[in-house]
């Protein structure tokens, strides 16, 4: 069973330091562009929203890759294999979340794999909105409620499993 992020909006200030752990681990520079998560903004409506590849059961960019470089490893976390990666940028258009981008010093596309089990930006997040959560039911639930601040019609409701 794999991991995942669950990211509370309700409690993200917009502060950025996950984008700034996340790119300090993965490319040792503090530069949110080379980030694998990035912090969307929307001023007018006062709308932060952190976007990251959520490790989809059926991820469209897998399929969208001419070359096979978006691979999952031996976790189950999606991950791009940088050498196979030829930055036509397929992945990108392919995912509907936003969650795979083109590194801008690279060219190759980028996302989060979830530092190998130990994320920086949950550790970089002093507001608790991002968490690092099992794919349990509960956890689920944790996850998809995390997203109810923009909008308050959407609660993702645990089904009771048949007997």
């Amino acid at each position: 069973m794999k991991n995942l992020l669950a990211i509370d909006v309700s409690k993200c200030t917009g502060c950025r330091n996950c984008e700034l752990g996340c790119s300090a681990v993965q490319t040792r520079t503090f530069n949110p562009a080379r980030s694998r998560i990035k912090i969307l903004k929307n001023e007018i409506e006062t709308t932060i929203v952190p976007m990251v590849c959520l490790q989809c059961e059926v991820p469209l960019c897998v399929d969208a890759c001419p070359t096979g470089a978006i691979v999952r490893n031996e976790h189950d976390t999606l991950y791009v294999h940088d050498d196979d990666c030829i930055g036509c940028g397929n992945c990108v258009t392919a995912c509907i979340y936003g969650g795979i981008e083109i590194e801008p010093m690279t060219r190759k596309a980028i996302k989060c794999d979830l530092c190998g089990g130990d994320p920086a930006c949950v550790r970089a997040c002093d507001y608790g909105a991002i968490e690092y959560v099992g794919a349990k039911a509960r956890d689920l639930t944790k996850r998809a409620n995390g997203i109810s601040a923009l909008s308050p019609f959407y609660r993702y409701e645990e089904q009771e499993a048949e007997p």
